[in-house]
């Protein structure tokens, strides 16, 4: 009986794996034998090199000021998106007034803020960056965001932003930001309405406020679902790549102050012709997504707390 049980997992599983083998473990494969020739991607034959690429990758100064944007990235939005994601929701689900007969509620209109919050998730990142390239526009007529500037007297405050190299990283940060907090409300929402009222009933009537029954109730109850959203904010941290190529001045600039690992990638592959050095850095990228995914997972490991 075992032995059938175990040739009926085995029937169900043997295709969805070759499936993953092919479509998913092979280019990965592939990616790291292509990293260790010389091939251009277009003509000739690709000749073995050994690890140069990855020598080169090593003291390239374009590679290291590429990973720094993606680092610098990656330890500011996942805090700042979770952090509002978390703030709204709970304002959402928790901060309402209080109501007879009722002592946890909600806003009013919280599903409306929901749709709201969670619209830029239906639309293209495409449209996203075209959208917000056109608010930063620098003409004070014509750029929506100096335009609003001057129009409160703020022509002080007015800048080129995409255009001046100590901002404009962070400005595509910030769109980064403004394109996936919304899901992360829902989510967070969705969560927070798994846990029974009595608890927060419970706090309140003992007195507990807002801030307490958040740190001391919510965020530990979420916290596994506050991890698997930080390991993808991380890894969405790791790429923007169709922000900042479409954004941003030459594709990188000003004078490489958004340029990023797959943006560098791109460029080497497909513009310089230079596949197998381009392969490398796509292993680089994957050993750099793993640690961090590895690392997120161990350091923030805690015990489960069930309700």
């Amino acid at each position: 009986m075992q032995h059938g049980k175990y040739r009926i997992i085995v029937g169900f599983l043997a295709l969805p794996l070759l499936v993953y083998g092919v479509f998913v473990v092979s280019p990965f494969v592939q990616a790291f034998q292509i990293s260790m020739t010389d091939w251009s991607g277009l003509v000739g034959s690709a000749r073995f090199v050994g690890f140069d690429n990855f020598v080169r990758l090593w003291g390239s100064d374009d590679f290291w000021n590429a990973l720094r944007h993606n680092v610098s990235m990656l330890a500011l939005v996942p805090v700042v998106t979770l952090g509002l994601g978390l703030v709204f929701a709970f304002m959402l689900n928790v901060g309402g007034r209080r109501r007879r007969g009722d002592l946890v509620t909600g806003v009013a209109g919280s599903r409306f803020y929901k749709f709201v919050f969670f619209f830029p998730q239906v639309i293209s990142i495409t449209i996203i960056a075209v959208i917000w390239f056109n608010i930063y526009n620098p003409d004070p007529d014509d750029g929506m965001l100096n335009a609003l500037l001057g129009a409160l007297g703020l022509e002080g405050l007015q800048n080129a932003w995409l255009g001046e190299k100590s901002i404009a990283l962070w400005c595509i940060s910030a769109v980064m930001v403004w394109g996936h907090v919304g899901f992360y409300v829902v989510l967070f929402s969705a969560a927070m309405a798994s846990i029974p009222r009595d608890v927060y009933e419970a706090a309140l009537l003992d007195g507990a406020g807002r801030f307490h029954t958040f740190f001391r109730i919510t965020l530990p109850l979420l916290w596994d679902t506050v991890q698997t959203g930080w390991v993808y904010m991380g890894i969405i941290a790791l790429d923007a790549f169709a922000l900042v190529q479409i954004m941003s001045v030459n594709m990188g600039g000003p004078d490489g102050a958004t340029d990023v690992m797959p943006l560098r990638l791109y460029q080497t592959a497909f513009r310089d012709s230079q596949y197998g050095y381009a392969a490398a850095m796509g292993v680089a990228m994957l050993v750099v997504t793993m640690t961090f995914a590895v690392l997120a997972l161990r350091l923030g490991r805690r015990e489960r707390i069930e309700y």
